[in-house]
């Protein structure tokens, strides 16, 4: 009886010596390994990766002791599926454990995109997708998504002209129709700053001064003049005048046809067969021609009141025009103008 209560004692000892030992064995390999750079180590876990796949990669850069810990860490934890795609940075001194957690939160590094005024959405697409923030067919495709109509309630258009001009930051690979949900929604905070009566207006008229002011985007050049053009755009409008604006046929060529951008329109180009050519089409464009930015917007939604029709490029450096309100007198500036430049 004793020697076999002796026999059961030394089985749990060595039980408990073998438990114990494994339970500083695992924390051992739960801990951080040396060496590693003070400034920290980029880490991507791409789409579609495992759990196992992403041990391996970790162990493989030297970012963890032992690839079947991460593995049983999250099984323990049901986050075998929840690891989000990303670029990470994992600091040095971090745990197995912390490691884990990092990316399974997905606090990814955020990389800066800015985008300029007056840029087409196949431009912005080109942009992002040069960045790796997403997929510019992606992005092209979710343009026609129902964004503009759930943020804005403008149905049934493209989001070109609501991708707002501005400064952000992104993770890399992040899903298109998040990253257009985001341009459109900072477009509808700046719209609130613009005109803050802008949700009493109807679709179609707030579809319109969008299109204004994304022609309002490519023809001005000094601020200052932004509000007077829109004036004579609204104008032109009201007397069921052409808008006539270089800028709309340049929109034909280089969006419509995929010609480079022309360093001057000729009169063969005024006449190409375009529902944008508003040389040959009254009224306005079916769309925008640029996604506007603030002084654009705030031209469109508020113009000054003119009687202008007409207005041409007087000084080319400083980018400022001429305006008239008759045909004659505009004629007599553009004739003043191509003297001077000649």
């Amino acid at each position: 009886m004793k020697r076999g209560l002796i026999v059961i004692l030394l089985a749990l000892g060595i039980i408990f010596l073998l438990g114990l030992g494994g339970l500083f064995y695992g924390y051992y390999l739960n801990t951080p390994l040396e060496g590693m750079p003070e400034e920290g180590t980029l880490f991507t876990v791409s789409k579609g990766q495992t759990m196992a796949d992403v041990a391996v990669s970790l162990k493989e850069q030297g970012l963890i002791r032992s690839e079947f810990l991460f593995r049983l860490i999250g099984k323990v934890y049901g986050t075998g599926g929840k690891l989000k795609a990303g670029l990470y940075r994992v600091d040095s001194g971090l745990s197995t454990m912390a490691i884990h957690n990092i990316l399974v939160s997905g606090n990814q590094i955020l990389f800066k995109i800015t985008i300029p005024e007056g840029w087409t959405a196949r431009m912005v697409a080109e942009l992002l997708e040069k960045n790796g923030i997403t997929d510019s067919g992606d992005f092209l495709k979710a343009l026609s998504s129902d964004v503009v109509n759930r943020v804005l309630g403008i149905p049934d258009v493209s989001a070109e002209g609501f991708l707002f001009p501005d400064t952000y930051y992104f993770p890399l690979d992040y899903p298109a129709e998040r990253v257009l949900e985001h341009l459109v929604k900072t477009f509808q905070a700046v719209l609130e700053e613009v005109s803050p009566d802008w949700q009493s207006l109807d679709a179609e008229t707030l579809y319109h001064r969008v299109i204004l002011a994304s022609i309002v985007e490519r023809e001005y050049r000094d601020p200052e003049e932004a509000a007077l053009m829109a004036s004579v755009f609204y104008n032109r409008l009201d007397l069921g005048m052409t808008l006539g604006s270089c800028a709309t046929v340049v929109y034909a060529l280089t969006e419509e046809m995929g010609r480079s951008h022309p360093s001057r329109l000729t009169y063969a180009d005024l006449e190409v067969e375009s529902a944008y050519n508003t040389y040959r089409n009254p009224g306005l464009p079916p769309g925008p021609i640029a996604n506007p930015g603030y002084i654009a917007l705030q031209a469109a939604f508020n113009p000054v009141e003119s009687d202008y029709l007409y207005f041409v490029l007087q000084d080319p450096e400083a980018g400022r025009h001429y305006f008239s309100k008759n045909l004659g007198e505009h004629n007599q500036a553009y004739t003043l103008y191509i003297k001077n430049t000649r």
